[in-house]
């Protein structure tokens, strides 16, 4: 397969997809939770049907889908891939400006609208393996949106190579972005016997070479407690003050089990929020684990904290609430060798040393793989996602589009 005199266009897709500001809403109970989503979606929907793929379309909720139909006699697993449109909400997508730093020569990237943002090369180990490399930044105003937008521009121009090259033999693929990804709810619509496919891959890792088999498993817990408020001028030997009881929750969570002091595959247990007053509050927790077992300990641990806490106070209550978020697409891959393996090979054939690695997060494929449709994640070349100093490399995301291409030209030819 030759890709010497294929002009990629994955670069000047990404750049135009990052200019549309398709941010999610984690507070909006609608789908999309933002209307604008839609507006990157229809322009993709457009494009694959200048490309001839004929069937591209976007349904109500805003999820695009589309089949590059098969060009083989043989019988080749339906392969799915898969990126989402949304930008995180932590920080702004609106106005984005890619700018293309040509040639990086390894100095630290001062952002041109905002010269306080620099991507300093001690801070981003991997600028190292950049050098000689162009680089995309945003302008220092805002995210980038390469989380997931250099993944869309990646398959996207696969698709157009794939259309380009008939003689490149494939079995049916389908296409899959999906919205709000960002904020957890990235497959909450998807039609899977509409879908229609054996296996997928999500185009949404980091660092060149990197294929990801395993996430965290993640449930979401719920403290409500009940506090017993009175005038704080006669509570003396009366007052339970809820906050407080919730200061003392938190602040018993063992200091070796949070985000700030855990790597690799080690579990946490996390505050995101805490709401309320005197009477009553509400601490929302996340907790992570690679491991079921682990998982429900940690949860376990949590709530013996909480009735250890109020066993201190007897005119006070809680309610202690677990909601399972998604598991380790492991679980579900470890069945299915072959869907990592071919991965593996289709890395190798671009030239590149494929990394098998683990995600401390979740993706759409940790959902997908629980749904029946097994689904690792491949790295898409973003990297410092969700800050203003976003970056990602042409030359990664041309070999995710060259990836794309072996992967699967392998599945034909290892079909009957």
């Amino acid at each position: 397969m030759n890709f010497s005199d294929y002009c990629f266009t994955v670069t000047e897709r990404f750049v135009s997809y990052a200019k549309i500001d398709t941010q999610s809403d984690p507070e909006s109970a609608a789908c999309p939770s933002t209307e604008k989503q839609k507006d990157l979606s229809r322009k993709l929907v457009n494009e694959l049907k200048q490309m001839g793929v004929k069937d591209a379309e976007l349904d109500a909720y805003g999820y695009v889908y589309a089949t590059v139909e098969s060009n083989t006699h043989k019988s080749v697993p339906v392969l799915c891939f898969c990126s989402h449109v949304d930008t995180s909400p932590d920080c702004s997508g609106k106005n984005v400006n890619p700018v293309l730093h040509k040639k990086y020569d390894g100095k630290d990237i001062v952002l041109p609208n905002d010269p306080t943002q620099v991507i300093r090369f001690s801070e981003h180990p991997a600028l190292a393996k950049q050098i000689g490399n162009d680089i995309v930044t945003a302008d220092g105003t805002t995210l980038l949106g390469a989380d997931n937008k250099a993944g869309v521009a990646e398959i996207m121009d696969a698709v157009n190579y794939l259309m380009q090259h008939p003689e490149v033999k494939h079995g049916k693929i389908r296409i899959l972005f999906t919205p709000d990804e960002e904020i957890g709810r990235g497959t909450e619509k998807v039609d899977i016997k509409k879908l229609g496919a054996d296996f997928g891959y999500t185009m949404d890792g980091e660092t060149l070479g990197h294929l990801e088999n395993e996430t965290f498993s993640a449930d979401g817990v719920s403290i409500k407690i009940k506090g017993f408020p009175t005038h704080p001028g006669f509570a003396k030997d009366k007052m339970q003050h809820a906050v407080k009881i919730a200061a003392q929750i938190i602040n018993k969570i063992p200091a070796d089990k949070t985000p700030e002091t855990t790597d690799n595959k080690q579990p946490f247990i996390h505050p995101t929020a805490i709401n309320g007053g005197l009477e009553e509050v509400e601490i929302k927790f996340i907790i992570r684990a690679f491991d079921t077992p682990t998982l429900l300990a940690l949860e376990a641990e949590l709530k013996a904290i909480t009735v250890n806490v109020l066993k201190q106070y007897d005119k006070c209550s809680f309610e202690f609430d677990i909601t399972e978020q998604y598991r380790n697409m492991r679980e579900v891959l470890d069945k299915h060798p072959q869907v990592i393996d071919n991965a593996i090979e289709a890395i190798k054939r671009t030239g590149v040393t494929p990394v098998l690695s683990s995600i401390r997060g979740g993706t759409d494929g940790s959902r997908l793989s629980f749904m029946g449709l097994p689904c690792p994640n491949i790295y898409a070349g973003e990297h410092a996602f969700h800050s203003k100093q976003e970056w990602v490399s042409v030359h990664d995301m041309q070999k995710a589009v060259e990836t794309i291409v072996h992967l699967v030209a392998i599945w034909e030819e290892k079909a009957k």
